[in-house]
């Protein structure tokens, strides 16, 4: 990468977000203008090592060749037509999905948080329809420590004071369970329930990995009792975790899937609940939609990211890497780091508080050219982009280690 010219310095460009900006995030400081592969550089060309990729919207790292000539071709052609009209890009980018997961029809939409939304609506009305709910007492069962998103349905069963506390009134209709817990979960289905909405990992609480045998549970007790089985893989799926669905590390098949992030390729933003026929089936012209969704050039970038996953290369990539990444992360418990979790090329790593916090942790790392984020505390994660190389894997956790050396004063 040659380093891009800028007249404003990062100093520069922070200050001036800080006036017209909503505070809702707290980013590292560092400016990024370029980026390509897992690398990326800010304003004054210092490079570093992309080891968040985006939450895993950028599984297949910065600017990928196949899926910026995707883009590129589209932009060409058709960008946007709404659903008033069909496009040509529409169909075969559903079709893909579906095979690709298994399933058998395709909701596109745009942002994680739509899919989700989309899917609660769904559920209710399969619900109502289907399973013989009365209306308006449809009940959806979730986990605590869940992110799903932030719209105010969502956060109205998010258990996290930060993204809940100020924005009620909530909205009803949902049952909250400790999350890896069979009983509890059975105990909260009844007659009203729709669905069962949970992450395979839950990803915002640190990569919380359930016990084995918990999903294969889900998905039996599910149909056993009549409810869907709604899997929220936006963060989990599509090779991350070493498959293309992280429930199938224990052959579970959902009723839906939702998915997002990685499916945009880190240049647009995509996302769909994938469902068996009978789930979706439910809806009708005017019902639910989305100006943007199914787009031609998003449903063009959609296609290119499931042809990159159809070879299973990635998946074999994030598998195989993740074991350099596991035994990295093991050799350096009770050397600064308390405790981790790892399924693939994810990880959730718990640091000593006693060398610092999360925060200050990927500040340290930020120096040294490695970017990750914190979350709850004393836990930063990791998720590089699945095309990471071997070497660029060792000398981040070596530098990760070294780090937590230098913190502890060894």
């Amino acid at each position: 990468m040659t380093a891009p010219v800028h007249t404003r310095s990062s100093a520069d460009l922070i200050r001036a977000e800080e006036p017209v900006l909503a505070h809702n995030y707290h980013p590292l400081p560092v400016v990024v203008a370029r980026a390509e592969g897992t690398w990326v550089e800010d304003v004054e060309g210092r490079r570093y090592l992309d080891m968040l990729a985006g939450y895993s919207a950028l599984n297949f790292g910065h600017r990928h060749p196949a899926l910026i000539d995707a883009a590129h071709r589209q932009l060409d052609t058709l960008t946007l037509t709404s659903r008033a009209f069909h496009n040509d890009r529409l169909a075969g980018f559903a079709e893909a999905l579906a095979e690709l997961t298994g399933l058998d029809m395709v909701l596109p939409m745009n942002t994680g948080a739509e899919a989700v939304e989309s899917a609660i609506k769904v559920a209710r009305k399969w619900a109502y329809e289907v399973k013989g709910v009365p209306a308006d007492q449809a009940t959806i069962v979730v986990a605590a420590d869940n992110f799903h998103g932030r719209t105010t349905t969502i956060v109205s069963f998010s258990t996290d004071p930060v993204a809940r506390d100020g924005f009620g009134p909530f909205t009803p209709g949902f049952r909250v369970v400790p999350y890896n817990d069979l009983a509890a979960l059975e105990a909260a289905i009844d007659q009203t329930t729709a669905a069962v909405l949970i992450e395979p990992i839950q990803g915002e609480a640190g990569v919380l990995i359930p016990d084995d045998g918990y999903l294969p549970a889900v998905s039996e007790l599910t149909r056993r009792t009549g409810c869907l089985f709604i899997a929220d893989e936006i963060q989990s799926g599509l090779g991350r975790t070493g498959r293309t669905l992280a429930v199938e590390h224990e052959d579970v098949r959902p009723d839906a899937v939702l998915l997002g992030k990685a499916l945009g390729g880190g240049i647009v933003p995509v996302s769909a609940v994938v469902a068996r026929r009978e789930v979706l089936s439910v809806l009708r012209p005017g019902e639910h939609g989305s100006t943007f969704g199914g787009n031609p050039l998003a449903a063009a970038v959609g296609s290119a990211v499931v042809e990159l996953l159809r070879t299973g290369e990635f998946q074999r990539r994030a598998a195989e890497l993740g074991e350099l990444l596991r035994d990295g992360l093991a050799a350096m418990v009770g050397r600064g780091v308390v405790g981790f979790r790892a399924r693939g090329l994810w990880a959730g790593v718990d640091i000593d508080p006693a060398i610092g916090t999360g925060r200050e942790i990927s500040h340290r790392l930020m120096a040294e050219g490695i970017l990750v984020k914190d979350t709850h505390g004393s836990t930063i994660r990791l998720a590089p982009p699945l095309t990471i190389t071997g070497a660029e894997l060792r000398s981040a956790l070596g530098t990760l280690g070294e780090v937590l050396r230098k913190g502890s004063g060894s």
